[in-house]
């Protein structure tokens, strides 16, 4: 098994990068006190987002699929919870939290449109039996 497939797949992408930027911008600029705090919730949460997509996405009943991008819909949302106390809490400046709230806007957009996608799908899988 690879990631061949999971490539191709736009929003697990998106997801992906989105965890990559929270890991090189916001993960190094948190306080030392946060490490075992802030740091691992949103460490769990932002990962959570991608690896929920691809557990969906391996999954053969399409039921299972959107549950998990509900999940990931979940994660991505306990990341911007976590994400704003960052910014109020003066940890990370405001110009990155704005960024990352415009990036998680969109993942949730195609995040949304995907589990449309998959819905859409299963009706005509229907329709043709």
């Amino acid at each position: 098994m690879t990631t061949e497939g999971l490539q191709r797949l736009k929003v697990w992408v998106k997801a992906k990068d989105f965890a990559l930027m929270i890991y090189r911008h916001v993960l190094p600029a948190l306080p030392a006190e946060e490490k075992w705090n802030l740091a691992q919730q949103i460490r769990r949460s932002s990962l959570s987002i991608s690896a929920n997509i691809a557990e969906g996405y391996g999954r053969y009943y399409f039921q299972d699929n959107v549950r998990f991008c509900y999940t990931a819909r979940g994660s991505l949302e306990e990341t911007l919870s976590h994400l704003a106390f960052a910014s109020e809490a003066g940890y990370i400046p405001a110009s990155l939290y704005a960024e990352l709230e415009k990036a998680a806007v969109e993942l949730d957009k195609m995040l949304n449109g995907y589990i449309a996608y998959i819905r859409k799908a299963k009706q005509g899988a229907d329709d043709a039996q």
